[in-house]
């Protein structure tokens, strides 16, 4: 799925992304809108995880939850 097909389907994703990422804020999805890089450094920033992990945690995720 395109970045900006997420983006437009951001809201429905929301849910599922507050699931996996507990730690960030509503004020942290708003930013990020579902943009990949953003989301990226909001995970690195309040998990605390390497640019490597937070690549390979998001794309898993959206794997699973980028086809609704």
């Amino acid at each position: 799925m395109k970045n900006d097909t997420m983006e437009g389907k951001w809201k429905q994703l929301k849910g599922e992304a507050k699931k996996q990422w507990g730690n960030l804020t509503d004020d942290d999805y708003d930013q990020a809108q579902g943009d990949r890089e953003k989301m990226i450094g909001k995970i690195q920033e309040r998990h605390g995880k390497t640019r490597e992990d937070a690549e390979r945690e998001y794309d898993d995720w959206h794997r699973r939850f980028g086809q609704y």
